[in-house]
């Protein structure tokens, strides 16, 4: 369960409503069941689609970070809800942009491949169409001006269900959810950074989850990394949970070797220690900045650096409340196996 955001955002967009939340409509298979998961979930409590990562500048090398992603909710079995984030990254001008949009569907969305995914704000129409890693994304912020994508994917590593081979991630008494992601997209297209267009390539990551409105407790923090390294052309995918108020902690992931096999960690695989904070000139909130990284049996030894220190994103859900959240994009450096490795990672931290 990568994205714990929006479970917090359903938490108190339904603490304000006469009836309990509800995940009878959620739909629990033994293995996910494709390609038919990617669909939107009839009612679902929350589910997402989800792409972040790195993208280069075809004439000047110039680096850029996307995190682009459609939430879809039905917290009461009968209105759905439908938000979307969209920021962008450039680490050249130490630079951080996003806008979001969050609303009632006027009808609910219908379990159809390809996707067809939008949402209209202001005069912006914002959409996310395709299946099975080949997807067509498009969005102009509405403010600030200047910012934009049009970007098109396609695989180069097969889908990877994390959960054991199963797609469906066990949280612990917390929460069991439906989990795949494609952690290598190939992707081309642009992105417009403060009014110039960037012809660009690179290799984003997706995540697919369903199934989470049952992640509404507002004592449990959430952090989550991918990382794609440059050679070996491996990935992690890993999580930590914490529940403050009884100080557990769940923790997993999945290692995704250079032929695309999958190995499910255990939270006893692998450590996550930051050894660095950002502290927010915004919100006051202190998060974890640089990690390290150890996954001792896969002979990893990784630091994962923000490239901007400050990608805080600040969403106003009611006229005196903001939602505050960090996810940005991170360089790694660091061994495999005793050789020097480097990669890519995006990283998110949520409810500091």
């Amino acid at each position: 369960m990568k994205h714990l955001l929006p479970a917090l955002l359903l938490l108190l967009a339904t603490a304000c409503l006469p009836f309990k939340p509800t995940t009878k409509n959620d739909v629990f298979n033994p293995t996910a069941v494709l390609p038919q998961e990617e669909a939107p979930h009839p009612k679902n409590s929350l589910e997402w689609w989800y792409v972040t990562g790195h993208l280069t500048d075809v004439r000047s090398g110039e680096k850029f970070g996307v995190e682009y992603v459609f939430f879809h909710f039905n917290p009461d079995g009968r209105q759905d809800y439908q938000m979307v984030h969209f920021a962008l990254t450039d680490p050249a001008a130490q630079q951080f942009t996003y806008d979001y949009d969050l609303g009632k569907l006027a009808a609910p969305l219908a379990p159809a491949l390809p996707l067809a995914l939008a949402e209209t704000k202001k005069a912006q129409t914002w959409t996310f169409a395709g299946q099975e890693g080949r997807y067509r994304l498009a969005a102009r912020m509405s403010k600030p001006v200047g910012y934009a994508i049009s970007l098109s994917t396609s695989p180069t590593k097969p889908l990877l269900l994390h959960g054991n081979g199963t797609g469906y991630e066990q949280y612990g008494p917390v929460a069991k959810a439906g989990y795949y992601s494609y952690p290598r997209l190939a992707t081309t297209g642009t992105v417009e950074i403060a009014g110039k267009t960037h012809q660009v390539t690179g290799e984003l990551w997706y995540d697919r989850q369903w199934n989470c409105g049952g992640v509404n407790k507002k004592n449990v923090a959430w952090d989550w990394l991918s990382i794609q390294l440059d050679e070996p052309r491996t990935d992690l995918m890993l999580y930590a949970v914490h529940d403050r108020s009884t100080g557990q902690q769940i923790g997993g992931g999945t290692h995704n070797d250079a032929a695309g096999l999958a190995l499910h960690l255990a939270e006893t695989d692998f450590k996550l220690e930051a050894t660095s904070y950002f502290v927010s000139l915004q919100s006051g909130r202190k998060y974890p900045a640089t990690w390290h990284v150890t996954v001792p049996a896969q002979g990893y030894d990784l630091t994962v650096t923000p490239l901007v220190p400050n990608q805080e994103l600040g969403l106003r859900i009611f006229k005196f409340f903001r939602l505050y959240y960090w996810e940005g994009m991170c360089r790694v450096t660091g061994t495999h196996n005793g050789k020097p490795v480097t990669g890519n990672a995006y990283v998110e931290i949520t409810n500091r």
